[in-house]
C-alpha cells in the first residue's frame, strides 16, 4: 500500500542504502566479462566548507554518465574524493580561530595542524554526506583524500620529473599576498574590486634649466626608484631633451595635483 503523501527523504535514504549495501556502484561488480571500461575522477571539492549548487549540477551531470554507461554494459568507475586545498583550507581554520582570539602562531605548529585535520574531517564528512544524499553513485570503497600518502608520493614523483625535463621552475612572479594571514593565495581566492584612483603629473626639472619634462603615473611611489626617463622617438615634441640630464634636486612644486615634495634621488639622463 503506498503513502498518502510521498516522502522523498525517507524513500531516498532507503533505496540508495540499499543500492549501496548490494554493491551496484562498485567498479568491475556488474559488468559483463572483458567489459570496456569507463572511468571518471570526480572533481575533488576542496575541504572549505559545503558543497553548493554549481557541485549539485557538476556532479548530477557526472551521475548520469556512469549510469548511462553502466547500463550499457561498461565497468564503470566513478572516483570519488576530497581535495585539501591548502592555503584556502587554512584560511578557513585561521578565522575561525581569529572568532575564537587565538592565533595560530601562539598556537604552535602541531597543534596547528591538528586542528586543521579536525576541520577536514568534519567538512569531508559533510561533503560525502552530501553527495550520497544527492543519490551520486560513486564506488565509495575507493574514496581518497589527496593528502593521501598514496598521493602524496605520486604527487612528489611527477614533480620531480617535469622539473627535470625543464617543463617546471621556480622564479620570482608577482604573487596575492595576505597581509593578515602572512601567506600566499591563488587568483581563484582573490576578490577583485574596482576603484577610483588618480592620475599624478609631476616634473623632473632638466639639469641645465631649460625646462622639465612632465611625467603621468597611477603610480607615483615608483618614482622613487626611478633610473632614466624615456621618451618616444617620434615625438618632436621631446627631441630637444634627449641626452640631457633630469636634475636630482627637490621640487616642491612639481606635483600637479599634490603639495607631495618630490625628489629624484640620482641624475636621470632622458635616452
Amino acid at each position: 500500500m503506498l503513502d498518502k503523501i510521498f516522502n522523498p527523504a525517507a524513500t531516498e535514504a532507503k533505496w540508495y542504502q540499499h543500492w549501496v549495501d548490494a554493491g551496484y556502484f562498485l567498479a568491475g561488480a556488474n559488468a559483463r566479462p572483458g567489459a570496456e571500461r569507463f572511468v571518471v575522477m570526480i572533481p575533488p571539492p576542496n575541504v572549505t566548507g559545503s558543497l553548493h549548487m554549481g557541485h549539485a549540477l557538476n556532479n548530477t551531470l557526472q551521475d548520469i554518465l556512469v549510469r548511462v554507461h553502466r547500463m550499457k554494459g561498461y565497468d564503470v568507475l566513478w572516483q570519488p574524493g576530497t581535495d585539501h586545498a591548502g592555503i584556502a583550507t587554512q584560511m578557513v581554520v585561521e578565522r575561525q580561530l581569529a572568532s575564537e582570539g587565538v592565533n595560530r602562531r601562539d598556537m604552535g605548529r602541531g597543534q596547528f595542524l591538528s586542528r586543521v585535520w579536525t576541520w577536514k574531517e568534519q567538512s569531508g564528512g559533510t561533503i560525502i554526506s552530501q553527495l550520497k544524499r544527492l543519490g551520486a553513485s560513486c564506488d565509495w570503497s575507493r574514496e581518497r583524500f589527496t593528502m593521501d600518502e598514496g598521493f602524496s608520493r605520486a604527487v612528489i614523483k611527477v614533480f620531480v620529473e617535469l622539473y627535470r625535463k625543464g617543463l617546471i621552475y621556480r622564479a620570482k612572479r608577482l604573487v596575492n599576498w595576505d597581509p593578515k594571514f602572512q601567506t600566499a593565495v591563488s587568483d581563484l581566492e582573490v576578490e577583485n574590486r574596482e576603484t577610483n584612483g588618480k592620475f599624478w603629473h609631476f616634473a623632473y626639472p632638466l639639469e641645465d634649466g631649460s625646462g622639465e619634462i612632465v611625467i603621468a603615473t597611477t603610480r607615483p611611489e615608483t618614482m622613487l626608484g626611478d633610473g632614466a626617463v624615456a621618451v618616444h622617438p617620434s615625438d618632436t615634441r621631446y627631441t630637444h631633451m634627449v641626452g640631457k640630464m633630469c636634475a636630482c634636486r627637490s621640487r616642491t612644486d612639481s606635483f600637479r595635483s599634490s603639495p607631495t615634495t618630490t625628489r629624484t634621488p640620482r641624475r636621470a639622463p632622458v635616452p
